[in-house]
């Protein structure tokens, strides 16, 4: 990326920053305090994950040598010891197997509880943060000609729900980061317009540019629909999609 200048050859500022050109034409206000923090903040997570691989490896020494198999078949025998001294060594196993069982039919119908509450606490929660994020979305109502169910139904696999919050990956399986704000993941309006920018048929989505694209030619037969402009009804424009996806 390069510099913008205006006419006089002078740097083109933005809110007090100086504004950058990519490649692709698109222009960001180059944010250097906060870079610098966000530099600052990996170099410490890296730091940490250097100390902790060092702490590890020092502790690993201390096993250095010893045979694995040996080493588990030998914490067996320990922790067998104890129920050595109330039954006979031969009933052991078949003791162990009567407790695992009680466990089991006690607990296990609240653990498929827990897990069904989880598993819908879950699907709520991709529902509002990846629907909602299609349904407020600024971007959608400003750029995108087709409705926002489609939209969400050929980008929405491309959002997942980690720790809480929607991160985005494109076609190349990697997070997509922010042009404005390095180091950071893109918000989800940010990371959308980079997946409609990078989606082959955009020109039919997009506003003011339905069919302009040199993607998808229908054929004539069987009344088949040349571009989303000659599309008149919702369900038209959603076989349409399906055709060029």
């Amino acid at each position: 990326m390069k510099l913008k200048l205006d006419e006089n050859g002078h740097v083109v500022v933005q809110d007090g920053k100086p504004v950058y050109v990519h490649e692709d034409g698109k222009e960001v206000a180059f944010d250097a305090p906060q870079t610098i923090a966000t530099i600052s903040r990996l170099n410490g997570e890296a730091k940490a994950h250097r100390e902790a691989k060092e702490q590890f490896e020092a502790q690993a020494k201390a096993f250095e040598g010893l045979d694995p198999v040996k080493v588990k078949e030998a914490l067996n025998t320990v922790q067998n010891l104890d129920a050595k001294k109330l039954v006979d060594a031969g009933e052991v196993d078949k003791v162990k197997a009567e407790i695992t069982e009680a466990l089991k039919q006690t607990y296990e119908p609240q653990l498929q509880q827990l897990t069904q509450e989880r598993d819908a606490v879950q699907q709520q929660l991709h529902k509002e943060l990846i629907g909602g994020g299609f349904a407020r979305s600024k971007f959608i109502q400003e750029n995108i000609a087709v409705p926002v169910d489609m939209i969400q139904a050929t980008f929405g696999q491309s959002f997942k729900i980690e720790e809480g919050k929607v991160v985005a990956y494109g076609a190349d399986g990697q997070k997509i980061y922010s042009r404005t704000r390095p180091g950071e993941v893109a918000d989800f309006d940010e990371a959308l317009e980079t997946l409609v920018g990078g989606y082959q048929y955009k020109d039919h989505i997009l506003k003011g540019g339905q069919g302009s694209g040199g993607g998808f030619q229908g054929g004539g037969q069987g009344g088949a629909k040349k571009s989303l402009s000659d599309c008149k009804t919702r369900e038209e424009k959603a076989e349409f999609l399906k055709t060029v996806k």
